[in-house]
């Protein structure tokens, strides 16, 4: 769309080594209803998903979550997540209420208001678990940090960067000696009452066909780019197809949106340095199991889904109420069950980074495990009406100390070969805004290196 909108004279092939196009957003039918089974929410408080989604038509489908109450279940009692900045409290008095900490980790949030300001140098970076202990404990990573942290990148609060996963904390260390006091600020902002996630109605997944078909572009599937290379006249040489059937496909400029891992490999020729950077990304795994089951079977639940802290001990990581949270979700349930009183869709996710084991077993004993923590959590009992298992191999790039500045020297190092651009989530973000926001600056950065319109 980017470049739809830039020059519209430029010709865009996509090349999409899978048979579909979207990624990680994709939508199934899970006993009769049609649900995402990857990303189910847009960050709404950043244009770039909202505002590609109106661009490709979807405008009408634009919808906000129902509820957003999540719940934590911790020490085997499910209670209201307390309100925090990515892990950060914001008030010490709820905190207590909640329940979540003992009196010990209470009296050591409480350490924050007197201990002297955290302060970071601007080339300084550390994990976000050992930022938050600092201030406030290992009970709050524990039981907050991780349980959001594992929710948005599958990895672990003491090796993920915090410039990277969480700058907007990294941002409040200036603005006052209490992290606790300076976050409770920020979150009392002009964006406070903007909802803060949308959705589509029908799914998210609905939204790359919808920008494909509105950008365009020629899109071809099963079609995996195998090596790169410059050409004679400038422009780049790609060898696309199996080993046995390859075709060169000639591009004036390329960007290319692959993982990390794929993207170096790629680059090993023409980009050496950057594919060095690349390959030290590290991936986690994960698999997100949608369950169906009949309104009747599930007792009663509080609002929008719960976290798990990982030191727990239990094989899900989060559950998500898709029924209370979307509406749409819980209209299509109704229509779908009318022989039986209704049908409530869910999920749940399973997998951190370096833990693959607990997604090394079929199908039918990820459902097994998923239904034997609802059990405990919610007292779910019955068989699900129908159940659907989609993994996510190498999903989610983590992004360790010292990640921005490997993707500044990856960056740099791409910057010096003109007309071409690298994006994706392994840069600066995995939620979709983010990604859009980095499929932009690639595209702006390949069209200044092509010939202007009229030349």
């Amino acid at each position: 769309m980017a470049v739809r909108r830039a020059r519209p004279d430029v010709a865009v092939t996509v090349l999409e080594a899978a048979p579909r196009i979207g990624g990680k957003l994709t939508v199934a039918e899970v006993g009769g209803i049609s649900v995402d089974v990857g990303a189910e929410a847009m960050l709404n408080r950043r244009p770039e998903a909202v505002a590609l989604a109106r661009e490709a038509g979807l405008a009408p489908d634009l919808v906000h979550p129902a509820t957003t109450q999540a719940n934590l279940w911790s020490r085997g009692r499910l209670q209201p997540m307390p309100r925090t900045m990515m892990g950060v409290p914001l008030d010490t008095k709820a905190l207590a209420e909640s329940g979540v900490l003992s009196k010990a980790g209470l009296a050591r949030v409480a350490l924050d208001g007197v201990l002297p300001a955290t302060r970071l140098e601007p080339d300084q970076d550390v994990s976000v678990g050992a930022l938050v202990e600092e201030r406030f404990g290992r009970e709050v990573v524990d039981r907050l940090v991780e349980p959001l942290l594992g929710g948005v990148y599958a990895g672990h609060a003491r090796e993920l960067s915090a410039r990277a996963a969480v700058p907007q904390v990294v941002a409040l260390l200036d603005r006052d000696r209490s992290l606790m006091r300076a976050a409770a600020a920020a979150s009392a902002g002009p964006t406070s009452d903007v909802p803060v996630f949308a959705g589509i109605r029908g799914g998210v997944g609905r939204l790359p066909e919808a920008v494909a078909t509105a950008s365009g572009a020629t899109v071809r599937t099963d079609a995996t780019v195998r090596d790169l290379a410059r050409a004679g006249d400038g422009g780049w040489n790609l060898v696309v197809g199996s080993t046995r059937d390859p075709e060169v496909v000639h591009a004036d400029a390329v960007v290319l949106a692959t993982p990390a891992r794929p993207t170096a490999r790629l680059l090993s020729d023409v980009v050496p340095d950057a594919a060095l950077e690349l390959g030290r990304i590290e991936y986690a795994s994960m698999a997100v199991i949608t369950l169906v089951v009949r309104a009747a079977d599930l007792p009663s639940t509080q609002g929008s889904g719960f976290l798990v802290p990982p030191v727990d001990g239990r094989t899900i990581k989060a559950a998500t109420y898709s029924f209370a949270k979307w509406d749409w979700v819980r209209d299509a349930g109704a229509d779908a069950g009318t022989d039986t009183g209704g049908l409530l869709a869910l999920r749940t996710s399973i997998g951190r980074h370096r833990e693959e084991q607990a997604l090394q077993v079929d199908d039918a004993e990820l459902v097994a495990a998923a239904l034997a923590d609802l059990r405990d959590a919610v007292g779910l009992t019955a068989r699900p009406v129908d159940a659907h298992v989609q993994r996510w191999g190498g999903g989610l790039p983590q992004y360790a100390v010292g990640h921005l500045d490997r993707v500044r020297a990856v960056r740099a190092a791409v910057a010096a070969v003109p007309g071409l651009a690298v994006c994706g989530a392994a840069y600066d973000g995995l939620g979709i805004p983010a990604c859009i926001a980095s499929a932009e600056l690639a595209a702006t950065q390949v069209l200044d290196a092509l010939t202007p319109e009229g030349e």
